[in-house]
């Protein structure tokens, strides 16, 4: 089951990710994403966009670009992450990034938004199941 946030806090994490689509790169797909990854401290947030390349295995996802960021500044662990894209339907992390976010926080909130604030709320476990982390491979 995901964590209990506050309503006030999912507004501000949807708000970041629809904030965050603004510096998309994704003249390919046309398709922008944004991400709002907030810690375990409850109070950092780190924000990431998709970026393209016209070498489509070249391109990041937001989330992974939101991860990277908050990982790049000593953070490990997560409680939640809202992902919305341009489309009013709702946007879900790819398994990529599901197994990204994974390896760092297994009981990650999962806010999946629509380009309106619409949104479910999910547990990374759900949307996972039988996710592989480090204590697979004991």
């Amino acid at each position: 089951m995901a964590e209990e946030i506050e309503k006030s806090l999912i507004e501000d994490l949807i708000k970041t990710a629809l904030d965050a689509r603004k510096n998309s790169y994704s003249p390919y797909s046309n398709y922008k994403v944004g991400a709002a990854l907030l810690c375990d401290d409850g109070i950092s947030i780190y924000s990431g966009c998709n970026i393209e390349n016209a070498s489509y295995p070249c391109g990041i996802c937001a989330e992974r670009v939101a991860l990277g960021k908050a990982v790049s500044d000593g953070h490990r662990k997560f409680k939640a992450i809202a992902v919305a894209g341009s489309s009013e339907e709702i946007c879900t992390p790819c398994g990529l990034c599901r197994q990204a976010l994974y390896e760092f926080s297994p009981d990650l909130t999962v806010i999946c938004c629509g380009s309106k604030g619409n949104y479910e709320i999910h547990s990374l476990k759900e949307l996972l199941a039988g996710g592989f982390g480090a204590s697979s491979m004991q």
